[in-house]
């Protein structure tokens, strides 16, 4: 029998988490925006309540939460603001090939440190020659006695700035594909390790994003996460685990939009009436709340797959692509609810659009996730 119910315990983390996002993200969200700076009292708070980091098992000082549970977080906290919710949130995708691939030293070592302190860490894929195309990597290791040397460049990563390590994916030879594909974990202060400068971007500005150079980084054997030819895999996986948040991430800016939306709605009058009334409006309120339960629906089987061991990441591309889809049409739409005032920064909307874009294009776009669908469905 189906149930969509969710336990006391995840009723209280919502509430937990919808609070959170009401009183500490959305009041310093626009002001965050304008200066592109990520407030780290937030997320030292959020550290204490527990909302971070909330996958990681309690042997390693973590609160061993599912991931429908830190799904149910990311939607909540989404809702103040995707961008601050994305770098409070970044350590699920570099701590997530640690719990799937790393050894018991590595777990007690780097999931602990994120567990005892507000310490950030960050999950290097991503390239200037490529971002979907994973297996196209120039990113290289080599062994040099008891240690691996890395040498290259990883762009458009997610608290880059702020991160005590990074969680890093890098080929024994570019010819190899995805064969040649290893994983490390490369701490901050590495000789040779520096980061870019913090990008400019359109949306999501508070989250802090810049590229990590490597320059004869020197890896210990002991960091090594994945051997060669498993690094692929790894990533591949850690997306799998990781794509439900990004729907989760997509339903509360949805939810954000229909809330200020309906509200304005109400209050703005046209030719004599509120806007609510006139039958237009009324459709694009309408199309706001289907997409949104649609992708609260898919977000949350994808998660549950997870937790249940049901091995279908086609699921979880499902709720990447059509959340991130959806999201920006729902962004585009409440500005045009708020016609001129939608366009201006003295509203929210404006903002929720220019952040909303980039749900189409990290962590795999939305053309690349139909790609992975139409594969999995023809194979």
């Amino acid at each position: 029998m189906l149930d969509f119910s969710l336990s006391d315990e995840q009723k209280a983390l919502i509430d937990t988490a919808r609070r959170f996002s009401r009183e500490r993200i959305a009041p310093v969200a626009a002001e965050c925006d304008r200066e592109a700076r990520f407030p780290r009292d937030v997320f030292e708070a959020a550290h204490e309540l527990g909302l971070v980091n909330a996958t990681v098992e309690p042997e390693y000082g973590g609160p061993g939460l599912h991931e429908m549970d830190n799904a149910l977080i990311a939607e909540e906290l989404a809702w103040g603001c995707t961008g601050i919710q994305t770098s409070l949130l970044a350590n699920t995708l570099a701590l997530t090939p640690i719990r799937l691939g790393g050894s018991d030293a590595q777990k007690k070592k780097y999931l602990g440190m994120l567990t005892a302190s507000p310490l950030f860490a960050s999950y290097c894929t991503t390239e200037p020659s490529g971002g979907s195309d994973v297996a196209g990597m120039k990113t290289t290791f080599r062994a040099v006695g008891d240690d691996f040397v890395l040498n290259g460049e990883k762009c458009w990563i997610t608290n880059a700035s702020l991160a005590s390590f990074y969680v890093v994916f890098a080929t024994s030879d570019p010819s190899k594909r995805h064969k040649g594909i290893a994983a490390f974990i490369v701490d901050r202060d590495t000789p040779g390790l520096k980061v870019g400068k913090h990008e400019d971007k359109m949306g999501q500005r508070a989250s802090d994003t810049a590229a990590v150079h490597f320059e004869d980084v020197k890896v210990p054997k002991a960091n090594l996460i994945a051997p060669e030819g498993e690094g692929f895999k790894l990533a591949m996986e850690t997306f799998n685990q990781t794509r439900p948040d990004i729907g989760a991430m997509a339903t509360g800016l949805m939810q954000r939009c229909l809330d200020e939306c309906v509200a304005y709605a109400k209050q703005r009058k046209t030719f004599g009436s509120p806007i609510s009334e006139h039958q237009l409006v009324q459709a694009m309120l309408a199309e706001m709340a289907i997409g949104t339960e649609a992708t609260r629906l898919l977000y949350q089987k994808a998660a549950w797959n997870l937790d249940h061991g049901v091995r279908d990441p086609i699921v979880s591309s499902y709720a990447k692509a059509f959340g991130a889809d959806r999201a920006m049409q729902t962004a585009v739409d409440a500005v045009q609810i708020f016609g001129g005032n939608g366009y201006v920064r003295d509203y929210p909307v404006e903002k929720l659009m220019r952040d909303a874009k980039v749900l189409q294009i990290y962590e795999g776009t939305s053309q690349i996730q139909r790609l992975v669908i139409a594969r999995s469905l023809t194979k």
